[in-house]
């Protein structure tokens, strides 16, 4: 699910355009499983670098091939849970849960 402060652009034309055109260049398979010699369908085009507040509007993290990879389901989980698997999270001065890395 979209953060609140990404909402906008993944629902911005921009991006609906570039998921297209990255998921048509890759045949819509998954590259992490054809790495494996496996033939899936991929269905989420993944920031390979995370979007932020402090980047959402720099098209070249958002909308860049080079930061981007097509995934199966399966494959887009298990990237989201390593990343978040390294993550340290502290408690800012008004209370908000920050993220530290």
């Amino acid at each position: 699910m979209a953060r609140e402060f990404s909402k906008g652009f993944y629902s911005s034309k921009a991006w609906q355009d570039c998921r297209n055109r990255y998921g048509a260049m890759r045949g819509w398979l998954c590259e992490d499983c054809l790495k494996r010699g496996l033939y899936r369908p991929g269905k989420e085009v993944h920031h390979v670098e995370e979007l932020t507040p402090m980047n959402i509007n720099r098209p070249e993290v958002t909308l860049n091939f080079d930061n981007l990879v097509l995934l199966c389901k399966e494959c887009h989980k298990a990237r989201h849970d390593t990343r978040m698997k390294d993550r340290r999270y502290v408690i800012g001065p008004d209370g908000e849960v920050i993220c530290d890395t």
